[in-house]
């Protein structure tokens, strides 16, 4: 149920988030999603991409620092209130989200909620007894198609 999310440290300055871009391009490598965070000195570029550890490879040996996460995704419908059902059973169990992010998918008219949890397996046991549609690796990149 887990998937393998990138944390690429990039500085905050113009044209620096176009050089790990243009490194995943070249290799090949499509970004299914991202979210991109930033402080005074630095941006943090969260990205959800097929291959992973190639993805942390090509990275790396340009000199980006890269980072693995673990990250829960949620189906929820693309509606006023999709977003409001899921965070009810995780306030109910006090569960701390770290941060999140969201993209849609083409379609059903459903959307991916992306979730990074201070402890990510008491949410998926949380979460397991409630209506939430969790999505793995397989199924998200299977909606999505070919590369």
């Amino acid at each position: 149920m887990k998937i393998h999310q990138l944390s690429v440290f990039v500085e905050n300055r113009p044209g620096h988030l176009v050089a790990p871009c243009r490194l995943l391009a070249q290799a090949g490598i499509n970004i299914v999603t991202l979210a991109l965070a930033e402080t005074q000195q630095y941006g943090i570029l969260r990205l959800i991409v097929r291959d992973w550890q190639k993805a942390k490879d090509v990275l790396q040996a340009s000199g980006f620092r890269v980072t693995i996460t673990e990250v829960l995704a949620v189906q929820v419908d693309d509606r006023p209130g999709g977003l409001a059902e899921v965070l009810e059973p995780i306030s109910a169990a006090e569960l701390n989200v770290e941060y999140m992010y969201a993209f849609s998918m083409k379609a059903n008219e459903q959307a991916v909620l992306v979730f990074r949890f201070e402890d990510p397996d008491l949410a998926l046991r949380t979460l397991q007894g409630s209506a939430v549609n969790f999505i793995d690796t397989v199924e998200l990149f299977g909606r999505l198609g070919p590369v």
